[in-house]
């Protein structure tokens, strides 16, 4: 299976004793090794108000990034679009495509979640899960609920400080409609009134729809015959829901003729298990600090890790995160990486992983390439 495909997905995560512009150094000298090791594709995400997370601007990042690195393909994974308008993504985009032409990915994501206590209604899937297990192997871990994140007052704020007072977001299948006509050069008004994006119109970019369901994200990649990014990493337990969803609406088009899918996964690796499972200690205390909402905290050190009280509500919180991580030494975690792609299809993974130290994080995606490498796989992409 030569062409699966390995890119990497960057939070811009500040480690505990550090600054924003530490981690901002890390993330653009980590793209650097990345380039020099093979890698094809660096996604930055977009995330706010979290205090260990500087990634808040995919636009901004990646245009540092660029004028840093030569040939990396370089993306958003993804930017919001609950709080932004398909005109000011396509200018800030056509800019970074007017500097570095032909380097950069769209990945669009529609932000803001569901109104507070709306639930998501899980699909049924053609891969039977038995035990929690995908017929494979692949753990496929009880789904959790998001809601209990959408109501709290952080989540709440974090909507109000990004939207304009009274702002609605537009309908999600609109946007993305109106983004590609404006790429395109297309976009027509209800009232007829054409309109022309410099720079933006006509850009070299390659656009992504980024979704943890098989629901309305999945449905408008696939009716539309866009690239799709699943989250296995952020959404375990639906990753073959969406994957399989995305599928079912698929219809060729300009962009592609059949479906190409990308799947997300969280990674540690280092020579040995013992020290890949103590690099990635601090994971845990901070997966806790997102799924109740305070937002994400600094990384810990592996001491601060281990000396966090936990408590039986803390592992069930985050249990599924951590049981879903591939941690372990190359060999290990290069195995779990080809089980997710056999049991989801993927035609690429994107590997996010994060240490206190810089030095481990790059050292564990060098040890990946190389054993990605010896078995005969590519790391770009196609």
């Amino acid at each position: 299976m030569s062409d699966l495909t390995l890119g990497v997905l960057d939070l811009v995560p500040i480690p505990s004793g550090a600054t924003a512009a530490d981690a901002l150094r890390n993330s653009v000298d980590l793209a650097q090794q990345a380039e020099r090791l093979g890698y094809g594709r660096y996604w930055f995400a977009e995330h706010h108000l979290n205090p260990g997370v500087a990634g808040t601007s995919p636009a901004v990042v990646l245009a540092l990034t660029a004028a840093a690195t030569s040939t990396i393909r370089l993306g958003s994974g993804a930017v919001q679009l609950g709080h932004r308008t398909a005109l000011s993504t396509v200018e800030e985009f056509g800019l970074l495509d007017t500097a570095h032409p032909g380097r950069f990915d769209l990945g669009l994501g529609r932000s803001g979640g569901r109104p507070p206590g709306e639930r998501a209604q899980a699909l049924p899937t053609a891969t039977p899960v038995v035990d929690g297990r995908a017929p494979n192997g692949l753990l496929v871990p009880p789904r959790f609920d998001f809601a209990q994140l959408l109501g709290s007052p952080r989540i709440a704020l974090q909507r109000r400080l990004l939207s304009l007072p009274g702002a609605a977001p537009q309908d999600y299948a609109e946007q993305i409609d109106d983004l590609l006509a404006l790429l395109a050069g297309t976009y027509r008004s209800p009232e007829g009134v054409e309109a022309h994006v410099v720079p933006g119109e006509g850009a070299d970019l390659q656009v992504w729809i980024l979704g943890s369901s098989g629901g309305q994200s999945a449905a408008v990649a696939g009716r539309r015959g866009l690239r799709f990014a699943a989250n296995y990493h952020v959404s375990p337990a639906t990753v073959l829901e969406a994957v399989e969803g995305y599928r079912s609406f698929f219809q060729p088009s300009e962009f592609l003729d059949k479906p190409y899918v990308s799947v997300s996964a969280d990674v540690v690796v280092a020579e040995d298990d013992a020290t890949a499972r103590a690099l990635a200690a601090g994971y845990g205390p901070w997966v806790r600090s997102i799924r109740t909402a305070e937002g994400a905290i600094p990384f810990p050190t592996p001491e601060e890790a281990r000396a966090y009280p936990w408590t039986d509500a803390d592992r069930a919180l985050v249990q599924d995160r951590l049981d879903t991580r591939f941690v372990g030494t190359p060999g290990r975690v290069a195995d779990e990486l080809e089980r997710l792609r056999e049991a989801t299809d993927a035609d690429e993974v994107l590997v996010t992983t994060i240490t206190h130290d810089h030095a481990d994080r790059v050292r564990s995606y060098a040890l990946l390439a190389e054993e990605w490498r010896g078995r005969g796989h590519t790391l770009g992409p196609n």
